[in-house]
């Protein structure tokens, strides 16, 4: 049983002892179901206290049940809670640490509340597009009033508990702790008064029997929906929050809840709500490496040191600042060390000026900053990452030299975003310290961190890393050595197919526009503008070397001979005006595709949007498919999380490896299968991948696969 049970004179506790934060999965279920029976049976009992054990009191429903037969079977939390409420001693719920989804539910169908101060109090269900199934739409409206409890509810953020506690008329706690520590003497002594206060038979309070009503009726709700609306794209559950926090306001209780449930049921089988849990999922399972225990000793991170101070070195820099720990900035010239802390100045100074951050905060941040031009400065750093220009040559040349000068033991970091990290960690004699950390631009926003595991990083490397990623906040994502690792390796394929559908009769800004309905905050033409087309010619130019036989488009190639570069130029595949970031239709890349079109003889014809959009996803499933089977990626789910964090995939739709398995993998080939058979198509790019054909003919999934990452 994961619910202990103890009595404490005559107050029995319920202890709820599910760890990390005391999921109510159905053995805590069944625990507490019995610790109130046991409770009510026992005569020298008065009063009950539920709480939780360790930091939480419960964070709500068990992850390692969702989708089960147990997460709904008897007693389920409705059941739980309704134990709560028909208990004839009073429950009081001892909240403290987090109290979120089920858990602040529980706490609701309890007779009384007492909270510990700094708890972070939640209804986080419509991140998972979901709205809450246990009575917290019904509920917590009566418990904090209509407008502060939807919210809550529609936005799933957490509220601190002294904050709710402020609320005007509030009835969610009637006693609020003096500390944390001394919850639980407060809360059994609360027990007590309570139970001599109902000593005479008086009935015990339910929130259920709260009033519930908005001054404006319909009219609120009405606003309301309209709020919504403009902020939740494509995601159905936040109008249904809508929809059944009003329900609190016109129905009698039990209908309300009867509602609730049914909206709930519905949005569980909706993509949205698939897609969300899915991402939930695959973002918990990302850090977990299967050859590195969670135990793995790590080595110590006080300080870190970035070489190079443009654009991206400034970005990484930022990331540790923000973390409080202390940073070394390496250039060769003052000049460039100048820009680059005046750069970070600005980015600080913006937040300021936004009320983001605390000028104390940014002073202390920019404390923590030095910058040298010698090496022998940056020797005593625990971890060293290099942020230069991306060629093999000028790596050699920085890592040969951190190899002579960084102190035993020292993390030796690149933050290459394509090149061959067994490579670079031969130019070392101390290979096992070498790692990828690929920082996504810009890197101080960016949430996604490519973790890039060489032939020889030590396991030790590969676990600090990943707690230091967690530690800035990042998602870091483990993969393999291979050229452009997960997610530069599978944009390669989609920017040649966005390149092959302009030869074949799109416009840039059709295939944009396409691609951005579907869900993309940007299209692949706008997003290589805004990178600088620059880079992608760089790639482009070591692979007709390196890899021949790859078809690629020339136009991008004609693009950049013209010096259109993107954002940076003024002029890319789009037209800009001087330090704006509005796309214009260029007549130069009309006229050039056109001609590119005639030389080739090439005529154009009409694509309609299912294909651009089915070309350009179906390149990246493929690909990714590809990753998957050469043990590149884990897991199916860290290719998505790649692709959600770091290049904008929509978290509506699951990210690509999720999404084609929505459409089902059978028809995934079939699509393939199809584009290969077009005129001037690629035969070859189509062919589908092994592990997608062997899934699609037995009924498989990607979820089935786990393939070990392959250094």
């Amino acid at each position: 049983m994961t619910a202990e049970y103890k009595v404490h004179g005559d107050v029995a506790v319920i202890t709820l002892m599910n760890p990390p934060v005391n999921g109510l999965g159905l053995s805590t279920r069944i625990g507490i179901t019995q610790g109130l029976e046991q409770a009510n049976q026992d005569s020298a009992v008065k009063a009950i206290v539920i709480t939780g054990a360790g930091k939480a009191f419960s964070g709500g429903a068990d992850i390692k049940e969702f989708g089960s037969p147990k997460a709904i079977q008897e007693p389920n939390l409705l059941s739980v809670i309704r134990a709560c409420e028909n208990s004839r001693k009073p429950v009081v719920a001892a909240v403290h640490s987090v109290a979120m989804g089920g858990g602040l539910e529980l706490a609701l169908g309890c007779h009384y509340r007492i909270a510990a101060p700094g708890a972070n109090i939640a209804l986080p269900e419509v991140k998972l597009g979901l709205i809450p199934g246990a009575g917290g739409t019904q509920r917590l409206p009566r418990a904090i009033g209509v407008e502060a409890a939807l919210n809550m509810i529609v936005s799933g953020e957490a509220v601190k508990s002294e904050m709710l506690a402020m609320l005007p008329g509030q009835k969610l706690w009637d006693a609020m702790a003096q500390s944390p520590e001394s919850l639980m003497d407060e809360a059994q002594a609360l027990a007590r008064k309570v139970a001599a206060a109902h000593a005479d038979g008086s009935p015990l309070p339910l929130v259920r029997n709260l009033p519930c009503k908005h001054p404006q009726g319909p009219a609120y709700f009405q606003f309301a929906r309209n709020m919504v609306k403009a902020t939740a794209k494509n995601l159905p559950a936040p109008l249904k929050c809508v929809d059944a926090v009003e329900f609190a306001t016109t129905k009698k209780f039990e209908e309300g809840l009867t509602l609730e449930r049914e909206i709930f049921i519905n949005l569980m089988w909706t993509p949205e709500c698939r897609s969300l849990r899915h991402i939930f999922m695959a973002d918990r399972a990302a850090s977990k490496i299967p050859d590195v225990p969670e135990d793995t000793p790590k080595r110590d991170i006080k300080s870190v040191a970035v070489i190079g101070a443009g654009t991206m070195g400034g970005g990484i820099s930022m990331n540790f600042l923000n973390a409080g720990i202390p940073v070394k900035i390496l250039e060769t010239q003052q000049e460039a060390l100048d820009r680059g802390v005046a750069t970070i100045r600005k980015n600080y100074e913006a937040q300021v000026k936004k009320g983001k951050l605390k000028q104390d905060k940014y002073e202390q941040r920019m404390a923590l900053l030095s910058t040298t031009l010698s090496y022998e400065d940056i020797a005593q750093a625990d971890l060293v990452i290099e942020a230069v220009f991306e060629e093999m040559g000028v790596k050699e040349a920085v890592f040969k030299q951190l190899d002579k000068t960084m102190k035993p033991g020292a993390i030796l970091a690149s933050n290459t975003s394509t090149l061959d990290v067994n490579k670079i960690a031969s130019f070392t004699a101390r290979p096992q310290d070498v790692v990828g950390m690929h920082f996504f631009s810009p890197a101080n926003v960016m949430k996604l961190l490519e973790v890039v595991r060489g032939e020889q990083t030590a396991k030790d490397v590969l676990a600090t890393v990943m707690a230091l990623g967690k530690k800035i906040r990042k998602t870091c994502v483990v993969s393999g050595v291979c050229d452009g690792f997960i997610g530069n390796r599978m944009l390669d394929p989609y920017f040649r197919q966005a390149a092959f559908l302009l030869e074949e009769g799109c416009t840039p800004m059709e295939v944009d526009r396409a691609i951005e309905k579907f869900g993309f905050p940007m299209g692949p033409f706008r997003m290589s503008d805004m990178a600088g087309n620059d880079i992608g010619w760089h790639i482009r130019q070591r692979h007709a070397v390196e890899k021949p036989h790859i078809r690629h488009s020339k136009l991008p190639d004609l693009v950049c001979e013209k010096g259109r570069f993107g954002q940076k130029t003024s002029a890319g595949w789009y037209d800009y005006a001087t330090g704006q970031r509005e796309a214009k239709p260029s007549a130069e890349v009309s006229a050039l595709i056109e001609g590119f079109r005639h030389e080739q003889g090439n005529q154009a014809r009409k694509i309609d949007e299912q294909e651009i959009v089915m070309r350009l996803i179906l390149a990246l499933v493929n690909e990714g498919a590809r990753i998957l089977e050469e043990g590149i990626a884990e897991r199916a789910g860290d290719i998505d999380m790649v692709y959600l964090t770091g290049y904008g995939f929509p978290a509506f739709r699951g990210g690509p490896m999720h999404y084609a398995e929505q459409i089902g993998l059978y028809q995934v080939s079939q699509w393939m299968k199809r584009f290969a058979n077009m005129p001037r198509a690629d035969a070859d790019f189509w062919q589908p991948a092994h592990l997608i054909e062997q899934l699609a003919s037995r009924g498989g999934s990607f979820a089935d696969v786990q393939t070990g990452v392959q250094p």
